[in-house]
């Protein structure tokens, strides 16, 4: 596979880090170890498509949504951390995975509505959701469509709109499409594919599929500005979208419009992490994901503030 392929893949589709290596010759141990079995599994219709799920945990529901050309399995480092004190909900997306493409365009707008019928189907009147990527897109449609469902989100390495990649990847993502699909035959990318999808002659399709939805132009901002629930949004400092439009989205959210205050009393209810050292291609297997994401998640904050610290120490 030439590397401007593999440039164009892993800019337009969000692959795993351990794919990604895979494909640049790193050695068999530094693969990310195999995905957890779920304590329970299947799949649910939902307008036309039939969407894979699996549960993993006891806890406070957490839905756990995969990246572009991935699936569940690409969470498999961090499901055992995350199911640790949660019951976690993971869904294969549309066309991805488990879940057929069928005859729908994937949408994300959609993919939020079939996400409501997914939860409701398995008895979940309201979650947290985490989603990385194309995950991060359909958590936010669930969350601005169905705000009811969702209690607190967090969007790893997603943006608001489509002006947020650098300049320069958008006519990557748009060169997306079957055309592709021969010369990937023999890369992990298909291969991960072909391991679970139930029909794996729709790979052209999915790829066509998903170029199709790059291409599409969008703006969420209004909707971003009405999200009520707790909003944590996580990116890498060096990742796929620019840092203005980082910052611009947490501003839509309601946060970095003041400082803060002695005693937090100017806090936004948001959170922006920027995690260091990391890109778009392994934040969401990052250690440090899981330790900044389930404190914000949990309600939970270990911080005191300096009239705290004082009345504490006295």
């Amino acid at each position: 596979m030439k590397t401007p392929l593999i440039a164009l893949i892993a800019a337009a589709a969000c692959l795993s880090a351990p794919v990604f290596a895979q494909v640049q010759g790193a050695k068999p141990e530094m693969q990310a170890p195999a995905k957890p079995l779920p304590a329970r599994s299947g799949h649910v219709p939902a307008n036309g498509l039939n969407y894979y799920y699996e549960v993993h945990g006891q806890g406070e529901p957490l839905l756990l949504l995969h990246g572009g050309l991935g699936s569940i399995d690409m969470f498999g480092p961090l499901l055992p951390q995350l199911a640790a004190g949660r019951q976690v909900i993971a869904v294969d997306l549309h066309g991805h995975g488990r879940t057929q493409l069928g005859n729908r365009k994937i949408d994300l707008v959609d993919i939020g509505d079939d996400l409501a019928v997914v939860l409701d189907a398995l008895g979940y009147e309201q979650v947290d959701a985490l989603g990385y990527s194309f995950g991060a897109g359909a958590a936010f449609r669930l969350a601005a469509q169905h705000p009811g469902k969702v209690r607190r989100l967090v969007l790893v390495s997603g943006g608001f709109a489509q002006d947020g990649f650098y300049p320069e990847m958008l006519p990557m993502q748009a060169s997306v499409g079957a055309g592709m699909a021969e010369m990937m035959k023999d890369t992990p990318m298909y291969q991960s594919y072909a391991a679970v999808a139930p029909d794996v002659s729709e790979f052209p399709r999915l790829l066509d599929a998903m170029g199709e939805l790059m291409r599409r132009p969008y703006n969420w901002a209004d909707d971003a500005r009405g999200l009520k629930m707790p909003v944590m949004l996580v990116f890498g400092d060096s990742d796929m979208y620019r840092p203005e439009h980082v910052v611009e989205f947490y501003k839509l959210l309601g946060g970095g419009q003041r400082d803060a205050g002695w005693m937090r009393e100017n806090m936004s209810p948001n959170r922006l992490a920027i995690l260091p050292d990391l890109t778009h291609y392994e934040i969401f297997m990052a250690p440090e994901l899981v330790r900044t994401a389930l404190p914000f998640l949990n309600g939970e904050s270990g911080v005191k503030s300096w009239a705290e610290q004082t009345a504490a120490a006295n």
